[in-house]
């Protein structure tokens, strides 16, 4: 994934959402994506750990 790709974001008790991502900081655990949400259009943090499973919370929108 790429800055400026749309991605759909896990949330705790919340639907998926769909957002853009702003910015992208790789470190040795995994990827932190900041991702613009309507309700976040400055961006939030999400990080996907490199393992994946449970610990994937950015996925390109076509995976969805």
């Amino acid at each position: 994934m790429q800055v400026n790709d749309n991605v759909v974001v896990k949330t705790d008790g919340i639907d998926d959402r769909e957002g853009t991502i702003l910015l992208i900081e790789e470190f040795n655990e995994g990827i932190m994506y900041l991702v613009s949400l309507p309700e976040y259009p400055k961006g939030i943090w999400f990080f996907n750990e490199k393992e994946g499973g449970e610990g994937i919370f950015v996925r390109p929108i076509q995976q969805k």
